[in-house]
């Protein structure tokens, strides 16, 4: 299989990640940007901000369309995490590359971990901002410092702590998933953290990704919610087994 069909598939399955639970897709694509197209951890991370950046705001065009995002609590959750998120992405470049992995790894693996468990009792639908500033700026400082868009992290949080119903969780998370996005990639532009992008493979990528995010989101419609997250967690599982391996070795 050629690299480039490689980039495809793999971007067409980020893609569906995203479009169906809100999040999860750059969790999916650093590992296969590392491992499968060679890319260094810090450019997979800037490579993976592109891709889910374009991706998540054809996600969000989609929910919007359906009535999930919630806007006033999406935006508000987000604005707290562009600070961490732009601080997180120009600190991020300085570290050793064995640092990042790991750290990716064992994030990965928590976010697996929170998604095999029973999903809360969600509170009223209403904005708590003391909540979603917290919430906002810790997910800002992972997606900058990961270069991942926090979706997966972000949709528990909208549910468990903001008390958004499930689908509109998933609506919401792609408004913050774009906003940490653009905040971290304009860090790591500044700062030149990885180079330029090989775009011969990102973007095709990042076409194949924004394709599937609209096949996810049909998915979403057929599929439980539970169901579409114990799939995605254990696939977490099983590359952040193998990315702790490998910095180990």
């Amino acid at each position: 299989m050629t690299v480039l069909v490689l980039a495809l598939v793999a971007g067409a399955v980020v893609g569906l990640a995203l479009g169906s639970l809100g999040g999860g897709g750059s969790v999916l694509a650093v590992p296969v940007l590392i491992y499968l197209l060679g890319f260094t951890p810090d450019a997979a991370a800037t490579a993976s901000l592109i891709i889910v950046t374009a991706t998540s705001v054809t996600a969000l065009y989609a929910h919007t369309r359906d009535g999930n995002v919630a806007w006033r609590t999406g935006a508000l959750f987000a604005a707290a995490g562009i600070a961490p998120a732009f601080l997180a992405g120009a600190v991020a470049g300085r570290l050793p590359e064995s640092a990042l992995t790991a750290a990716f790894a064992v994030v990965a693996a928590l976010a697996a971990l929170r998604m095999l468990r029973p999903p809360a009792s969600a509170p009223p639908d209403r904005i708590r901002p003391g909540r979603a500033a917290g919430a906002g700026a810790g997910l800002g400082a992972v997606t900058g410092f990961l270069g991942v868009g926090g979706g997966f992290l972000a949709v528990p949080a909208l549910v468990s702590v903001l008390g958004l119903t499930m689908r509109r969780a998933v609506g919401t998370s792609l408004l913050v998933v774009t906003v940490n996005a653009l905040a971290a990639l304009a860090a790591r532009t500044g700062a030149d953290a990885g180079g330029a992008p090989h775009w011969e493979l990102v973007g095709p990528f990042t076409g194949a990704a924004i394709l599937g995010a609209w096949d996810g989101k049909r998915l979403a419609a057929k599929i439980s919610g539970t169901t579409l997250q114990k799939v995605f967690a254990g696939v977490l599982l099983a590359v952040a087994a193998f990315m702790l391996v490998d910095v180990t070795a």
